[in-house]
Parts: C-alpha cells; structure tokens; sequence
C-alpha cells in the first residue's frame, strides 16, 4: 500500500523506503485483523480497538527498531537463512514487538495477569 500511495516519508534515516501512508494502512490492517478476532472470540469492542491499535503500532515500532538496529551495523540485510527482503530480522521484527503486546492483552483480558 504505500509504495502506490506513499508520498510522505516515515522515518527516512531509517528506512527511506516507509511511507506513513503504509505505516497508516499497516494499522488499519491491524484493526481489520483485531476486529475478525474480536467477533470470533467474542471480545468488547474497547478491547478489540485498543488491542488492534496497540499491537498494529508495536508492529511498525518492532520493523523501524530493526532498520535502526542494520543502520547502525551498517549491514543492508539481517542475515542469509532466508534470502531477499532484508533477512530474518525483517521478517519477524515487527511481530517480535507486537507478539509480546498480545500476549500481555491477552493475558490481561483472561486474567492471567
């Protein structure tokens, strides 16, 4: 999404290719996705919006974490087990972050905390 509609750029000494419009349309996928768990597990919609958001912004958080961590090592990709698109880093680095909100969301959601 936003290499079609990116015209502004999110954090370009980080990573010049982020837009805020992808950053924009990466949090509303994440409410999209918060609401169908939401009306699957029958959730508040207070919780499915605060989750969605919380989780959707951890996301991009955890991937401009990560373009800051290869910017400072000065290496292009986070390593050759998976090849193209920058590494392993690149594929799991925002799901690091919001992997750890949803669990604590969940958890505080069952009472488990």
């Amino acid at each position: 999404m936003g290499r079609s509609l990116g015209r502004r750029k999110l954090a370009p000494d980080l990573s010049p290719n982020k837009t805020v419009e992808g950053a924009l349309g990466g949090v509303a996928g994440g409410l999209v996705g918060a609401a169908a768990a939401g009306v699957y597990f029958g959730l508040p919609a207070a919780w499915v919006v605060a989750g969605g958001l919380l989780c959707a912004l951890s996301g991009q958080l955890g991937d401009l974490w990560e373009s800051a961590l290869k910017r400072e090592a000065r290496a292009k990709d986070s390593g050759v087990v998976l090849p193209g698109h920058g590494g392993v880093l690149d594929r799991f680095d925002g799901l690091l972050f919001s992997g750890v909100v949803a669990y604590y969301l969940f958890a505080a959601w069952t009472g488990g905390l």
